[in-house]
């Protein structure tokens, strides 16, 4: 007798048909109030952006495998959960995900194998592969149940604390409690999640008492491929036909409230983190969309004042997401007791999709001001919702509304007219090079690289330091190099990101016009906000592709790494030194080894997560903090913070200085000047001890004497 098993065991004609109207009933509720979602996400701008500027409606062949590539890396290889720092999280959430994808594909291939004789196909669910089948998808099934007991064990221990992130100031618990009574999200929470956690449970569960109801009803040679249900059969022994119809229907029952309910739940995301990962924006990280005048001039408003003001996808994103405080954990400004917090902003910005109220207000102004945008946010996102967007986004409606004020209102008008953030005078860009012979753009001489110089470069005692080293690196290792001095201006980045969007592009486009003037095509700077900026946004800074030049930029830890590999200079030790990774170097353009390849070391952190999986190559001699690489964490300078105040037990870079401490080192290696600026101030309020604060290139510049 061929293996098999009979599909609608004991089920007459017009039960099925009660079964098909019921399915067929249930996905459609479940459609319809998908359909209600996708109504409120088409309120948002059309997705059109892409790393040229647009996308067709049309998608290419390229855009196809962009799509399916995120989908396999971040949905079904699950990337972003299993480089998660939640240990304990990420293989729960690993097996719940298998275990549901395996016994989705269980009852795809067997609704294959069952209709198949309508298209004339034979039905293949027997014999071999039917026994295979059986003991694959039994055991896969296990991992789901295990997976749900795990999470509903954690959730039970979590449910006596308010907040999945853990509160640590009255603010934080004043602000958890209004989240809860805002009630602006579709069901969450501790309560909801248990339900939802036991319906999972129970749709797995009476699976396999299902299973063991139809051995001990119809019993085959075959059913030992069954293991879990066969294990359990002998309580169903001599079960009667309608004793089984009574299971069958019972589990069907808890599937079809599956079905109907599924969009309401947060396990939505299921669904929902394919649409999100294969239409996410394929720009790099640390490039803003642009706003241009055409747009401000059609819409009347410059930034998102609601949610209409996002675009479909950042909408549609919101609705992935899977509330699991992975964003929450990592952010700088929450971890030291501000109320920002990035899981919260995408509720309440989910809330506000609905009703049409004010974004800002939804997340309070005090929020919004407190992001660094490290980014660190966006990298942990299983679903890849892109926080930083959507506050950036807002923050320039509030500085449109003349919002801002304080230092970094002053720091938006010193960028405006002098061109330098820090307010120094345009002669003051080449008082660093006095006593040195620097070349510059305006002598006339060619150049292979520019050597950008930037505001803290030219202007901060300490980046001066860096400057004048990176300055006598190229000149040793004979890189032809020439800098702009008194043509050059700030890139405009701290502008951006606090939200003066047209300061950035005005700025943006003098430093083009003195790019083209000299035929700039390959840059250098020390600074990595200045690197990201050149290298991602000027390429398009005002919405306008023709606007933008395309450039090879590095950050002068790769240049100098690539002098080092060819021999024109030699790398310093790290010996006793921990490297601090810049948040705009390590995360947000994924480059760890150029840095540490200057201490002699070989590391292959770039694309990839230093999470300890798999086998990676790590220091020898320097040590490395606890969050290095895509993992590091804030100095708080970003977004424009290093022009706000701020209380000392609020700064991120104490917490930062408290990390780098905690390795023994007594040097601490730099690769940006607004790290150095903030933790030197941090690290002196943490410890009395003697601590080195040096930029890599200082110590490269040592190294070569």
């Amino acid at each position: 007798m061929t293996p098999t098993r009979p599909e609608f065991l004991h089920l007459s004609q017009v039960e099925k048909v009660i079964f098909y109207v019921l399915v067929f009933a249930s996905l459609a509720f479940a459609a319809w109030q998908i359909v209600q979602r996708v109504k409120i996400w088409h309120q948002g701008k059309p997705l059109v952006e892409n790393e040229k500027g647009w996308r067709y409606w049309v998608p290419s062949l390229a855009q196809l495998r962009g799509w399916f590539g995120r989908v396999h890396t971040y949905v079904i290889a699950q990337k972003k959960v299993k480089s998660s720092r939640k240990k304990s999280g990420a293989p729960m959430h690993l097996l719940i995900f298998y275990g549901f994808l395996s016994l989705f594909m269980a009852t795809t291939l067997l609704a294959v194998a069952t209709y198949s004789p309508l298209l004339g196909l034979p039905n293949f669910h027997k014999g071999t592969y039917y026994l295979y089948y059986e003991l694959a998808f039994d055991v896969l099934g296990l991992m789901f149940v295990i997976g749900v007991i795990w999470a509903m064990v954690r959730r039970l221990r979590l449910s006596n604390q308010l907040g999945d992130a853990g509160l640590k100031s009255e603010d934080q618990v004043q602000a958890a409690k209004q989240a809860v009574d805002n009630r602006r999200r579709p069901i969450s929470g501790a309560s909801s999640d248990i339900l939802v956690l036991g319906l999972l449970l129970m749709i797995g569960l009476t699976g396999y008492v299902l299973e063991a109801a139809r051995i001990g009803n119809t019993p085959t040679p075959s059913d030992q491929w069954s293991v879990i249900g066969n294990l359990i059969s002998p309580v169903f022994n001599g079960i009667s036909a309608s004793g089984y119809k009574f299971m069958w229907w019972f589990h069907m029952v808890w599937v079809l409230i599956f079905f109907a309910v599924i969009p309401r739940l947060r396990i939505r995301h299921i669904i929902m983190a394919i649409a999100s990962a294969s239409g996410a924006p394929e720009r790099a990280m640390g490039h803003l969309v642009p706003i241009s005048m055409e747009e401000v001039e059609k819409t009347g408003q410059i930034g998102a004042s609601t949610a209409a003001d996002f675009s479909r996808w950042h909408l549609m994103s919101l609705d992935a997401c899977m509330e699991c405080g992975r964003c929450t954990e990592v952010c700088p400004a929450w971890n030291v007791g501000k109320v920002l917090n990035p899981k919260q902003v995408v509720q309440d910005i989910r809330g506000a999709m609905a009703d049409g109220s004010n974004i800002a207000a939804a997340i309070s102004e005090e929020a919004l001001w407190q992001c660094t945008t490290c980014n660190a946010c966006a990298e942990a996102c299983p679903v890849l919702i892109r926080h930083v967007d959507l506050i950036v986004d807002t923050r320039r409606n509030l500085v449109a509304e003349g919002k801002l004020s304080g230092p970094t209102a002053v720091m938006l008008r010193q960028t405006g007219s002098t061109g330098n953030a820090w307010g120094t005078p345009r002669t003051s860009r080449e008082d660093w090079m006095k006593g040195l012979e620097i070349p510059l753009c305006r002598d006339g001489q060619p150049f292979d690289f520019l050597f950008w110089v930037g505001c803290a470069g030219a202007t901060d005692p300490g980046a001066i330091k860096t400057t004048k080293a990176v300055a006598e690196l190229l000149t040793k290792a004979g890189v032809n190099f020439a800098c702009l001095g008194q043509e050059e201006a700030c890139t405009g980045d701290p502008a951006r990101r606090v939200g003066d969007e047209f300061t950035f592009q005005e700025k943006a486009m003098e430093n083009l016009s003195a790019f083209e003037k000299y035929g700039v095509k390959k840059v250098v700077t020390a600074c990595p906000h200045c690197f990201n900026s050149l290298k991602n946004e000027y390429e398009n800074p005002t919405g306008d592709p023709n606007t933008g030049r395309k450039m090879d930029v590095y950050h002068h830890t790769q240049l100098l790494q690539n002098l080092i590999q060819g021999g024109k200079l030699k790398p310093a030790s790290g010996a006793g030194t921990v490297f601090h990774d810049p948040c705009y170097l390590g995360r947000v353009n994924d480059e760890a080894d150029a840095p540490r390849a200057l201490l002699g070391e070989k590391t292959n952190y770039n694309g990839r997560s230093p999470d300890g999986l798999g086998s990676l190559i790590r220091p020898s001699h320097l040590v490395e903090p606890e969050f290095y690489a895509s993992k590091t964490r804030c100095c708080g300078a970003g977004g424009g913070r290093l022009w706000m105040e701020e209380p000392n037990d609020q700064r991120p870079g104490n917490k930062r200085a408290k990390e780098l401490l905690a390795t023994g080192a007594k040097t601490v290696a730099l690769g940006c000047p607004f790290c150095r600026i903030m933790l030197d101030a941090s690290i002196k309020q943490e410890t009395d001890e003697e601590i080195k604060l040096v930029d890599l290139a200082e110590m490269l510049q040592e190294a070569n004497r």
